[in-house]
């Protein structure tokens, strides 16, 4: 097996109602929230993908199906600890996330501590091996009308001994 193993992620989701959305397993208040089938937190379902296709083990959408009624309002961070225990129980342990939300709204900055620190917890990380970031798509396509957010994220796994 190879030691050390890449993986990306990619998710989206239009904004609706609501006062909030999440972002990296934390409430951030805003004018509106996502249109989901669990919470719509998309740095942690790009964080999934990113851990699922290091360690060959699918995407998202295989292990917690939009279909299935169980994961209907479920919070990200529980999707984000299942992913977890299949990823170790595959022989892998997480070494770095960096992930990068892509949205005009909200801001991100005043919520990056918050959101690293929960993601270094869950990740079992120091949180300088974490690391998040933003960035606008400078008001083109659908990102730039404020219709949404989308995020991307990149881990590295090494292949426990």
């Amino acid at each position: 097996m190879t030691r050390l193993r890449i993986g990306f992620g990619v998710d989206v989701h239009a904004f609706g109602p609501g006062d909030a959305v999440w972002l990296g397993g934390v409430r951030v208040p805003f004018e509106r929230g996502v249109v989901a089938h669990s919470d719509g937190d998309v740095l942690l379902h790009a964080l999934c993908d990113a851990l699922l296709g290091a360690a060959g083990l699918g995407d998202i959408g295989q292990h917690f199906p939009d279909s299935d009624p169980s994961f209907a309002g479920v919070a990200s961070t529980g999707l984000l600890r299942a992913t977890l225990e299949r990823v170790r129980a595959a022989g892998f342990e997480v070494v770095n996330a960096d992930l990068t939300l892509l949205a005009e709204a909200p801001r991100l900055a005043p919520h990056r501590a918050a959101i690293t620190a929960h993601l270094a917890r869950e990740l079992g990380l120091a949180p300088g091996a974490v690391n998040v970031k933003a960035t606008t798509t400078e008001r083109l396509g659908f990102l730039g009308r404020g219709e949404g957010l989308a995020a991307h994220a990149a881990v590295l796994l090494e292949a426990r001994a």
